[in-house]
């Protein structure tokens, strides 16, 4: 570069500087959300570096998340949709009421969130990065290698957020904006929120959804399947199993939540505490959903079995708070679990319970109250009680006034209606005139029964009243005065169901951790792995042995890890299971092993498992580059990068090639990763094709070799490995001896450098013998015969043996 180039760079540098001092703090933050049934999307763009962020579809049911999301990034302008769920209503609502915070809220129509709309809007971006040659045909594929188009809410809340900067021409300063500039984009997490990808999520079988087996349940939904959610899983409440799942969708590094946790785990697998689990599990069965019961509660009319609920579930808190003041209260949950039950919980349960006739309330399907609340309700209903006596002595009086052809009569209360007479239809009544009789009111006819009003009767209405209406009257006055009263003191019910829902979250940890013998973790902030004795979570409870192994990871013990060894001898199951258990420590449970030390991992990568999709539009091998191409971008010192097998999907030199390159890249960078990757290109090590590192260990697979038998031992060991065995993988699989045989035939012709012969043509023995063959009858032919045709003896034998041997 001349000198006038560099002064011309210079000049434009320090002038790029100014710019930027000047424009320091007139940047702006814009987030745009997308919700829909209980996920959440989100992408924000951030004007000062024009890099656009965002984060993976997340469960979020009560928006915590957003809200910490909020705080974290204190954005200038919210996006969302104008069609929007209920939950994110009231959260822009609360949002607006607050005074110290106040962003400018922007409401699109959901038709520029849709998911095509947004996927061409982001297309159609200024985006810097893109190679300069790239055609439309190739953007698709080489932004799913930036972004992961499959998180379906992440991609809508994109279309929004561009819309919207479209809108306000963010950065015309530029002279060659042609859009919106995106220089990079950059995935978001929380702080101390571990990043994990859908792709890691699915290889590592974290969940797995299957269909329900009831044919009764097959439109409803999916169950659980084999996964590290199902075996973890042992909660009594369904808000319990809410917030399990939530804590799986956001591992934290943070130290303070984690020791919390583990210290609540611990205690309850300590054998002399086992009773009390057992205690509080079955009073948590009883916790139902608060919000839900509450909000029922403020309606005009609660049934039955909502006081039912609300009495169980307040009943069994306290018997949680009892049982909890027992254990020690130097566990943080256990406080503040006897803090915040409150004795508003027992002056809401001893007031239903004094109140609600539960018994009663089901005989009739409607709220009754108990004996002795309210004087006047019980005189009411002991004189609805004793009349059917009265009644009677009443009709007994009036049939001695009626008309002679009555034999019988009755007197009869019916509610809103009042006490009236009743006698049956004699013959000769046919039309209504004929019902009419001197001193009673004709009131109706029903089932040959005619009813009047008498004077007796109307004496009775005066007297007593309509005594029906009057109970449930006055019994809904007492229900609404109960419910003024519980929704009164309801502050600290919202408390006790989170809390409630924590601890059954850390009693199913501890259970699962009691059945499978796991230990509990050492957790650091270093940036070393330990695992002794480490095993599979869920395939130790498929198989009868389970063969545990080490691992140990940091800078001076090796942070690249490369595996070889045979096929089927156990490599991807290793992989998988230092990322479970690593995984585990993260969401504060304890792990499968003997001893474990965990230095507190910002991510966990992996190219494992090929998601493969007609709708996805990208092959096999694109889909792993795409998964490495992440990994290398993203991953940082403190991460974990699980790899197995990579390259294969493509020609083996460029596949190894590939590998080399990325291998390289990670021992040779500044921030190299916990990198746990297995291969079948042994000629990775036998060509010296890895840089020498202090970081790089080499490891495999024991095996055996019983007769032709081989056994594989699954126990890890440093060095490497010679042989893929494949032969006898094949034969193990029950492919054909023959083909088998045929095919180390071939491999060692190949590793030789030999001729490949084809399988039609005959071995070197038979060509030999075929010439010797046609040599002897040749030479004892005689040329003097003039029957012998040489001719056609030179075509028909001596012709094809040449050939054959050519």
């Amino acid at each position: 570069m001349s000198e006038s180039d560099i002064l011309k760079e210079t000049e434009r540098a320090v002038s790029v500087n100014e710019a930027e001092e000047d424009d320091e703090g007139n940047y702006e933050i814009s987030l745009s959300i997308f919700v829909q049934r209980a996920k959440i999307g989100l992408s924000y763009y951030d004007s000062s570096d024009y890099t656009l962020h965002y984060m993976l579809d997340t469960m979020d049911n009560d928006l915590h998340l957003l809200d910490r999301v909020i705080q974290e990034l204190s954005p200038n302008v919210i996006i969302t949709s104008a069609k929007q769920e209920h939950s994110l209503t009231k959260f822009i609502e609360t949002l607006e009421l607050n005074h110290e915070y106040k962003p400018e809220i922007v409401m699109f129509p959901d038709s520029n969130f849709g998911l095509e709309v947004s996927k061409q809007r982001l297309l159609s971006a200024h985006l810097r990065f893109l190679p300069p040659t790239i055609t439309e045909s190739e953007k698709i594929p080489y932004l799913s290698s930036c972004i992961p188009l499959d998180s379906v809410l992440m991609v809508r809340s994109i279309g929004g957020l561009l819309k919207c900067l479209e809108r306000r021409r963010v950065s015309l300063d530029l002279e060659d904006c042609l859009g919106v500039p995106i220089f990079q984009f950059l995935t978001y997490t929380l702080k101390d929120v571990v990043y994990i990808d859908r792709d890691t999520y699915s290889a590592l079988q974290i969940f797995k959804s299957e269909l329900h087996p009831s044919v009764f349940k097959l439109q409803s939904g999916e169950k659980e399947g084999l996964s590290l959610y199902g075996i973890l899983n042992r909660c009594r409440s369904k808000f319990g199993s809410l917030l399990l799942r939530q804590w799986f969708h956001r591992p934290t590094r943070d130290l303070n939540i984690l020791n919390r946790r583990q210290e609540v785990v611990r205690f309850f697998t300590s054998p002399r505490n086992f009773a009390d689990l057992c205690t509080l599990q079955s009073c948590l069965r009883n916790i139902k959903n608060i919000v839900t019961l509450l909000h029922k509660m403020s309606l005009s009319t609660p049934k039955v079995a909502v006081w039912q609920s609300l009495y169980k579930t307040v009943y069994s808190a306290l018997c949680i708070r009892d049982t909890i003041r027992s254990m020690p209260q130097s566990i943080q949950l256990f406080s503040e679990i006897s803090e915040n039950f409150t004795d508003d919980l027992f002056y809401i349960a001893t007031y239903i319970s004094k109140v609600v006739d539960f018994e009663g309330s089901l005989a009739e399907n409607r709220f009754t109250v108990r004996p002795d609340v309210d004087p006047v309700i019980d005189e009411k209903k002991r004189r609805m009680m004793g009349l059917p006596n009265f009644l009677t002595d009443v009709a007994r009086t009036e049939l001695e006034n009626l008309d002679p052809r009555f034999s019988t009569c009755s007197i009869i209360y019916i509610p809103l209606i009042g006490f009236l007479l009743s006698v049956p239809k004699l013959p000769s009544m046919m039309d209504k005139q004929s019902f009419e009789m001197e001193g009673l009111d004709f009131i109706f006819l029903a089932k040959d029964q005619l009813h009047y009003r008498s004077t007796r009767t109307k004496e009775l209405d005066s007297m007593l009243g309509d005594l029906h209406c009057d109970i449930l009257d006055m019994e809904m006055a007492v229900m609404r005065k109960l419910q003024a009263s519980v929704l009164q003191h309801s502050g600290c019910l919202h408390k006790v169901m989170s809390l409630c829902a924590e601890l059954d979250c850390l009693i199913s940890l501890a259970q699962a951790s009691r059945d499978q013998g796991y230990c509990c973790p050492t957790l650091t902030p270093s940036q070393r792995l330990a695992l002794i004795e480490s095993r599979h979570p869920l395939l130790e409870l498929c198989t009868p042995v389970f063969v545990s192994n080490n691992y140990i990871s940091s800078e001076t013990e090796g942070k690249v890890k490369v595996i070889t060894g045979p096929n089927s001898s156990g490599k991807s199951i290793y992989l998988k299971q230092v990322g479970l258990v690593v995984f585990m420590a993260l969401i504060g449970s304890d792990v499968p092993a003997k001893e474990a030390e965990i230095g507190l991992v910002d991510g966990i990568f992996s190219r494992i498992h090929s998601r493969e999709s007609v709708s996805v539009g990208l092959s096999t091998f694109m889909i792993d580059l795409n998964q490495m191409a992440h990994s290398l971008n993203h991953s940082t010192a403190n991460s974990l990068v699980l790899v197995d097998e990579f390259g294969k999907g493509t020609n083996t030199v460029d596949g190894l090639s590939l590998l080399t390159a990325c291998l390289n890249l990670w021992l040779r960078g500044p921030q190299c990763p916990h990198v746990l990757m297995s291969t079948c290109f042994h000629s990775l090590i036998q060509l010296g094709l890895i840089s020498d590192s202090p970081l790089l260990a080499l490891q495999t697979l024991e095996t055996a070799i019983e007769g032709e038998e081989l056994v594989f031992l699954y126990q890890v060991k440093n060095g490497i490995c010679q042989s893929s065995c494949a032969a006898n993988i094949a034969t193990l699989a029950g492919i054909p001896t023959d083909l088998v045989k045929r095919a180390v035939e071939v491999s060692e012709l190949y590793r030789a450098g030999r001729t490949i012969r084809k399988m039609d043509r005959p071995t070197t023995d038979e060509q030999n013998s075929r010439c010797a063959e046609v040599v002897e009858k040749f030479l004892h032919i005689d040329l003097d015969d003039p029957e012998v045709d040489l001719y056609s003896y030179l075509k028909d034998e001596v012709r094809p043996a040449v050939e054959e041997v050519l």
